[in-house]
């Protein structure tokens, strides 16, 4: 044997026929202070910050990076004429 019943409602009117909590002004206060962080942290990437945050480490790892280069390469152009001599 079955028995079916359908209960024509609302989220809000089950919510309190339950006996649960209203959660939605949490919700709302919630998404107001994430919506605030997310906007004061859009103005904190606008490109001139980005530039100057990241273009300064990544010049000095470059200059780094071609000093290895060189210095190997000049190393290796040495050893190259050492060894015909």
């Amino acid at each position: 044997m079955k028995i079916r019943i359908n209960i024509d409602c609302t989220p809000e009117e089950a919510r309190a026929f339950l006996g649960l909590p209203d959660v939605k002004p949490m919700q709302d206060s919630l998404m107001a202070e994430m919506t605030e962080r997310m906007t004061k942290n859009l103005e904190a990437m606008d490109a001139e910050t980005l530039i100057k945050t990241w273009l300064p480490a990544g010049l000095e790892g470059w200059q780094q990076m071609q000093k290895i280069f060189w210095s190997h390469v000049a190393g290796a152009g040495q050893e190259g004429q050492e060894e015909k001599k």
